[in-house]
């Protein structure tokens, strides 16, 4: 698997296509799996993309909607919002080999998060993310690479992708340790300008991430303030961080070794400037909200575990409520 890879993006949203220009322009066979007026911009203007280091540019990528079309990949990476999985999970066979990797890089816990062997809470399936089970019986977990993006994109229009900040990308084998794949898949995700880097421990990678998943994200559509907004701000300051310390204990119940100084977080927060999040970009939107992935699966993880999580069930239900005002 040398020299130019075959990389399939299931999902040409801000993140998708953040992976596909840097991956195309850096000389792979990049594929983008897409619909609508997202895959009929592709097709006539190719993938507008701005960033910091890039300028603006339009670069060409084998855009369609069925992934037949597409062919067998060495590389799939799973750019979709956490919802859309399901739906779209059994039309992905024709995008494996028999060495074809996996990388879902989406918000939230993953459907595969507690189906890793001899890690705690093994078998607990996320009814959240998975309702019925079809992710699990579609893309076999062998396949696997567990990805964690930290990158600020947006896609004001179809086909059109902006990078405004960040850039570490983080992967690792779901039942941890280091292995030759996941220093590979690294490797070439680096060489592409992705920041990736190898981890030895993933779902805590993952559930690092997901404390300001939880705490950014349905905050910001609560109050339609940027990130900046809320931190600085001496109220919802407080909100915040009781938010992410009660998720930094759910995630020790759960067996990881979280150990992090939140106000140092919330500092590093502040730090990237107003950001506006994915989920209040998807609300002004009108599109549909990943609760579910960000804030249903770790509640599901605390029922587990007996936990009792008051502020972020309080937080779940108006958020949820928010987006139901909206359609």
């Amino acid at each position: 698997m040398n020299g130019a890879k075959r990389i399939a993006i299931v999902g040409a949203g801000a993140i998708g296509g953040h992976f596909a220009a840097r991956l195309a322009l850096a000389g792979h066979q990049v594929s983008m799996l897409a619909r609508g007026a997202t895959l009929r911009a592709l097709a006539q203007h190719g993938l507008r993309y701005a960033s910091p280091e890039q300028g603006e540019r339009a670069i060409d990528v084998n855009a369609s909607g069925e992934c037949a079309a597409l062919g067998e990949q060495d590389l799939v990476v799973i750019a979709l919002k956490s919802h859309a999985l399901p739906e779209l999970a059994a039309s992905l066979a024709p995008l494996m080999g028999a060495r074809t990797v996996v990388l879902p890089v989406g918000n939230g816990l993953p459907w595969w998060y507690f189906l890793v062997s001899d890690q705690p809470l093994e078998g607990l399936r996320l009814t959240s993310v998975d309702p019925a089970g079809v992710i699990e019986r579609a893309i076999d977990i062998e396949r696997v690479l567990g990805g964690s993006v930290m990158a600020s994109c947006s896609s004001p229009a179809p086909g059109c992708v902006v990078h405004h900040s960040g850039g570490k990308v983080v992967l690792g084998e779901p039942g941890g340790g280091m292995s030759e794949r996941a220093a590979h898949w690294a490797q070439v995700l680096a060489a592409a300008g992705l920041g990736a880097t190898a981890s030895h421990d993933i779902r805590r990678d993952l559930w690092l991430k997901l404390l300001g998943n939880v705490c950014a994200n349905p905050l910001s559509v609560l109050t339609q303030a940027s990130t900046d907004r809320i931190v600085d701000d001496p109220l919802t300051h407080a909100v915040f961080a009781d938010l992410m310390r009660e998720c930094v204990t759910l995630g020790r119940r759960a067996g990881l070794a979280v150990d992090i100084d939140v106000a140092a977080r919330l500092a590093q927060t502040r730090a990237l400037g107003a950001i506006k999040t994915s989920m209040l970009q998807d609300l002004e939107a009108g599109r549909r909200l990943e609760l579910d992935a960000i804030l249903g699966a770790p509640l599901e993880c605390a029922a587990r575990v007996g936990f009792d999580a008051p502020l972020m069930r309080a937080v779940h239900a108006l958020a949820r409520l928010r987006a139901a005002q909206t359609g």
